[in-house]
C-alpha cells in the first residue's frame, strides 16, 4: 500500500536540519508532499523571510525526498489538503508537538524530533550578529579615522 506524507513549514535559508525531516519524513511513505508557507502567509504569522516562495518552492523541488509542493495560504487549510492529497500520515517537526493533534480523526500524525543546534532562527540571529560585527568595526574603524584627522 502506497503511503503519502504531508509536511508544512517555511523552509528559508534551506540548511540541514530542513534535510534531515524531509529525509525522515519520506522514510515514513513513499508520497511526500509538502506545503509551503507563501511570503503572504508568513507575514499574517509575524515571520520575515529572506527568500521569496518561489526561490524556496524551486529549492523544495530540487529535493530528491520531495515530490510535490503547493502553497500554504492559511492555518485552516491543512484538513482540506489532507482529503485532496489522499494523505495518510500528516507528520512536523515537534516544536509544534499537540498542534495538530484534531487531524488524527482524518490521518496519523506524528511529530518528529528537531535536528539538534540547527535552526533557522539560529541561522538569521548568526547573521544579525555578523551584521552588528561589522557595524561596530566600521564605528570603530571611523572613529580612529575621526581621531587621527583631528591630529592633523
Amino acid at each position: 500500500m502506497n503511503k503519502t506524507i504531508i509536511t508544512y513549514g517555511t523552509f528559508d535559508l534551506f540548511h540541514v536540519g530542513h534535510v534531515n525531516l524531509l529525509k525522515r519524513l519520506k522514510g515514513l511513505g513513499d508520497k511526500l508532499v509538502v506545503g509551503l508557507s507563501t511570503d503572504d502567509f508568513n507575514l499574517k504569522k509575524g515571520k520575515s523571510v529572506v527568500f521569496p516562495y518561489d526561490h524556496r518552492k524551486k529549492i523544495l523541488e530540487s529535493c530528491r525526498f520531495v515530490d510535490r509542493v503547493f502553497a500554504e495560504n492559511c492555518w485552516e487549510q491543512k484538513r482540506d489538503d489532507i482529503i485532496r492529497e489522499k494523505v495518510d500520515i500528516f507528520a512536523i517537526g515537534d516544536d509544534w508537538s499537540g498542534k495538530f493533534d484534531e487531524l488524527s480523526e482524518i490521518c496519523e500524525v506524528v511529530y518528529l524530533p528537531r535536528t539538534p543546534n540547527v535552526s533557522t532562527t539560529e541561522v538569521k540571529d548568526v547573521l544579525k550578529s555578523l551584521k552588528s560585527e561589522d557595524i561596530q568595526q566600521i564605528k570603530n574603524v571611523t572613529e580612529h579615522l575621526r581621531t587621527l584627522v583631528e591630529k592633523l
